[in-house]
């Protein structure tokens, strides 16, 4: 199995996340060892996750999340709902004129 590369700007992404996990937990007098034992973790594991080792286990970094009252910004980062992008490639393939079946007469009102 050969692995690809992890581009710059994801290293940088998960790098600057692992430094807002450790400002966080600081700015709350955890230390290394409290938020471990808070996420279930080991101590090195909070260490790779606030050097934004790509390794870490999303679940690590949910709970942590959830210790940190911010759960729900992990629950809005792929919102479809919010997906631009996706529902304007959706509705260019929407049909233009909306036809009745064949073979039906027209009922008149519902």
């Amino acid at each position: 199995m050969t692995s690809t590369p992890i581009p710059s700007p994801v290293v940088r992404a998960m790098e600057r996340f692992g430094r807002n996990i450790s400002l966080a937990r600081r700015r709350r007098n955890l230390t290394q060892v409290d938020l471990a034992g808070r996420i279930g973790v080991t101590v090195n594991t909070v260490r790779r996750l606030e050097a934004g080792h790509p390794g870490v286990a999303l679940q690590h970094i949910a709970r942590a999340l959830q210790v940190f009252g911010e759960l729900e910004k992990l629950e809005a980062l792929m919102d479809t709902a919010h997906d631009s992008i996706g529902m304007a490639l959706q509705d260019e393939k929407l049909p233009k004129i909306i036809q009745p079946p064949r073979g039906r007469k027209n009922a008149g009102a519902f």
